[in-house]
């Protein structure tokens, strides 16, 4: 087995509205990095910085175009991203390898599919919502009710509406949600707040990450659990501390579509051996 640890790593730096990733391409045959070198690499000051790392890896299906895997920045790996999945599709753009008119591309978290609006502009088909429960969940945390809907975009999510994204408390409540027993496999918590039925703002405490500047599947997330609740209409425009996404879901039964950006920040390499 051959093994990327015993040269340097090649890498693309990316980034979805501000939820940043290194970029890998590896074979099925390498040994990737292990959590606790993603953690290093990860390291904003001592290492090169990112939210997530994507691995892009040869298609496990005939007519897909690349099987992806998705790290976290504490190392662990998760099942999907939807801000990753358009730097995955963008970075198969600018391979040559997006010749056809709708990219198919596979994760664990499932299928998506990927379409260009135009350079840089991604939309995907993030699949149909899966909701846990009909209706709102509740938990007590510190003594207080926390009133959710649990959905998961090929990820886990529970989304809690908020009167104000900016006074939400979403380092402390978001953190203890993502790890409350409740939550096994631990969850992404997005605050929402919704500002007429074509826009809403989120905040989202990504699992393993914390607070980022944006996160796709939680726009999802929110999208599809506003909408079942009559808050939003088919089409709506998310916003989020790194800017906006375009979603649009028809309803329960039907995929969700999103769209949004993908950008290149950087390319470099990086000597592995000095994490040893």
């Amino acid at each position: 087995m051959a093994n990327l640890l015993m040269a340097n790593l090649h890498f693309t730096k990316m980034h979805g509205l501000g939820n940043d990733f290194v970029v890998v391409a590896a074979n099925d045959t390498d040994a990737l990095p292990t959590a606790k070198l993603w953690r290093a690499l990860a390291d904003r000051r001592t290492g090169i910085g990112f939210d997530q790392a994507l691995v892009i890896l040869p298609p496990r299906q005939a007519d897909a175009t690349a099987y992806y895997r998705i790290f976290n920045a504490d190392g662990g790996e998760v099942e999907q991203c939807g801000n990753g999945v358009r730097c995955v599709a963008e970075w198969l753009r600018m391979q040559g390898r997006a010749t056809a008119p709708l990219l198919k591309l596979d994760s664990s978290g499932g299928r998506v599919e990927a379409a260009f609006v135009a350079a840089g502009m991604v939309a995907v088909n993030m699949g149909v919502p899966r909701f846990a429960s009909t209706g709102e969940s509740m938990l007590q945390v510190d003594g207080e009710e926390v009133l959710f809907t649990e959905v998961s975009m090929g990820n886990p999510h529970i989304v809690l509406r908020v009167p104000s994204v900016e006074e939400a408390p979403v380092g402390t409540l978001g953190a203890r949600l993502e790890s409350h027993q409740r939550f096994p496999q631990r969850t992404n918590v997005g605050f929402l707040q919704v500002i007429d039925p074509a826009h809403a703002r989120l905040r989202v405490f990504e699992r393993g990450v914390g607070e980022t500047k944006a996160c796709g599947t939680g726009a999802c997330a929110a999208m599809a659990s506003a909408r079942r609740q009559g808050l939003l209409a088919a089409e709506a425009e998310i916003s989020l501390p790194g800017g906006a996404l375009q979603l649009r879901w028809q309803g329960e039964g039907s995929n969700l579509w999103m769209t949004g950006p993908a950008t290149v920040a950087f390319r470099g390499e990086v000597d592995l051996s000095q994490f040893a």
